[in-house]
């Protein structure tokens, strides 16, 4: 790294060198049976410059491309103006993301996790089709700078999930479900459990109307209907090119005030923290939404300078990439609802826990619209069955204006993403 910082420095004003190093171990099953276990090793190698005032960038996969920097300085003539000041040498939090017993879980200990999930559901439902995965990782990140700036840390990933399809002539039923730490996750009663519970409420069939409903989210429903929308609304770059619809809403309440949201790359051993960003600026909790008032964007060195205030610690480079601003890990603050208290809450609706191709639409605008790949009708305030053939639909500024009730059942989902169940008096359903 030092060998590539000193020859970019000959020939740019400033130069950073950013090297991302990860291994990876997953066991993943097939067909209810173990179908490979394998190691997978990357590096990748990403130096950006500023030369006459331009950016320039390149990437290899080996500290020892000798053409690094001459590719990075061909692309200065087509860089963007450098608005951003690399950071120097400076403290950063402590925060605990690497477990060394991660790479001493054996492939053997694994498996029989794999194992014992499958097996389990199928007792509960032998005709179930399974896959699962049980992966091991470790991530190590280092940058230095040509101001003097450098950091370096390790994380740690372990992961294990599960996902059931069972096929009763054109009726298709998906169950699944997983978790993600920076420890190892070895006990599998949790997911078993979560699977178990989809196959009870899915035992039976049963249908909804086409009109407004009250809806429940489950964190699941959540992921994969409402988050991808804010995620892009709180974008410091989409914020900057004016297609954020919350973009000129700072300081102003735009959601009920039951919401709050902060992104928070700072909670201890989970696999979204790290202690500084992929451009060196030190991690920190930004609040977004305050009791539904709007309260900040996410910003990286580029953008924040663009925008004339301070980045906030969210430059990602993805896959190698310039950085941009990203989230680390969403946080929806819990309330104080118990879940099974808001479905007694329901006379007629629906609980959604999964949402297919919710994204496909407008989603700068917030609106969402997906077929419901796993979803419940609940009745007089009980769950009596799975629906099929159904459609949620809406937009999720109005939505988070009007909320019914916040779940106290929080929870992660796919390591990025922290909420409770989310309970909305009205939401469009369309069923066949």
């Amino acid at each position: 790294m030092e060998n590539i910082l000193a020859r970019a420095r000959e020939v740019a004003e400033e130069a950073e060198v950013f090297v991302v190093s990860s291994e990876e171990t997953p066991v993943e099953f097939e067909t209810n049976r173990l179908k490979h276990i394998q190691s997978k090793q990357s590096t990748t190698v990403a130096l950006r410059i500023v030369k006459k005032g331009k950016i320039g960038y390149a990437t290899a996969t080996d500290l020892n491309d000798q053409n690094l920097v001459d590719m990075a300085l061909e692309t200065t003539r087509f860089g963007q103006n450098a608005r951003f000041e690399l950071p120097s040498l400076i403290p950063y939090p402590q925060v605990e993301v690497f477990d060394k017993e991660v790479e001493s879980v054996s492939t053997e200990e694994m498996a029989k996790s794999g194992e014992q999930m499958i097996a389990t559901v199928r007792n509960h439902t032998p005709d179930l089709i399974c896959e699962a995965a049980v992966t091991k990782g470790t991530i190590s990140v280092h940058i230095i700078n040509s101001r003097g700036g450098q950091a370096d840390y390790k994380l740690s990933v372990f992961s294990l999930g599960i996902e059931g399809q069972l096929i009763h002539d054109t009726d298709m039923l998906f169950v699944g479900d997983g978790q993600s730490s920076c420890h190892p996750v070895l006990e599998t009663d949790t997911i078993v459990k979560s699977v178990l519970q989809q196959l009870e409420w899915a035992k039976n069939q049963a249908s909804v109307p086409g009109r407004s409903l009250p809806v429940i989210f489950t964190p699941h429903g959540v992921a994969s209907a409402l988050v991808y929308p804010l995620m892009s609304a709180f974008n410091g770059k989409t914020v900057l090119e004016g297609a954020s619809p919350i973009g000129n809403k700072l300081g102003q309440k735009v959601f009920d005030e039951k919401l709050s949201l902060r992104d928070d790359p700072t909670i201890a051993y989970c696999p979204s923290s790290r202690p500084f960003d992929d451009e060196g600026i030190p991690s920190q909790r930004t609040p977004l939404i305050k009791e539904g008032l709007v309260t900040s964007f996410l910003y990286d060195l580029q953008t924040a300078a663009l925008a004339s205030t301070k980045s906030t610690g969210s430059g990602r480079r993805g896959q190698g990439g310039i950085p941009a601003p990203t989230p680390s890990a969403f946080v929806i603050a819990p309330g104080s609802t118990a879940f099974d208290e808001m479905v007694s809450d329901v006379k007629e609706g629906l609980v959604v826990e999964q949402v297919m191709g919710a994204t496909q639409g407008n989603v700068l605008g917030g609106d969402f619209s997906g077929n419901v790949l796993l979803g419940y009708k609940v009745e007089n305030g009980k769950i009596t069955g799975r629906v099929k053939n159904t459609m949620v639909s809406g937009n999720i500024y109005q939505l988070l204006k009007e909320i019914a009730a916040i779940g106290s059942d929080v929870r992660w989902v796919g390591g990025f993403l922290q909420t409770p169940s989310l309970y909305f008096p009205s939401v469009s359903v369309a069923s066949k």
